[in-house]
């Protein structure tokens, strides 16, 4: 595979369920992974140009767009709108298809995209990370 690229098909958006994840299905977007890092002025009277630090990784909210589905226990937004309502920190992993898995706790809200003329129905889950961000390579 090196320096061939690798196609988005198969990534996966998982949640804990007791012991194991469980595959969350419709994915239809993923949003960037990974944090910046904010800087911190550090700057003194003494200085000719402005000084920083790094301060802290902020990964902001990642927002994974689905396929509506709710005609099941098993139908995504039905999931996602059942660990809503919990309102309880959970845990997530996104899965790429080369097996890099990027592993985090969050909380999640769920709204329903807006709708056109012969447009398929969507529904957007917002994860606000409670954690940091661990990241595994491949086997």
């Amino acid at each position: 595979m090196a320096g061939q690229g690798i196609l988005s098909k198969g990534i996966t958006l998982s949640y804990k369920k007791d012991t194991e994840f469980v595959v969350i299905p419709d994915l239809q977007e993923v949003p960037e992974l990974g944090g910046t890092v904010e800087k911190v002025e550090v700057t003194t009277l003494a200085d000719g140009s402005k000084r920083y630090i790094n301060g802290i990784k902020d990964y902001g909210d990642l927002a994974f767009k689905f396929l509506y589905d709710n005609s099941g226990e098993g139908a995504s937004y039905r999931i996602l709108r059942g660990l809503e309502e919990a309102e309880g920190i959970d845990e997530y992993k996104v899965e790429l298809p080369d097996g890099t898995a990027f592993t985090f706790s969050a909380s999640v809200a769920t709204k329903l995209d807006g709708a056109s003329v012969n447009g398929a129905l969507t529904f957007t889950a917002t994860l606000t990370l409670n954690s940091d961000m661990e990241v595994s390579n491949p086997a």
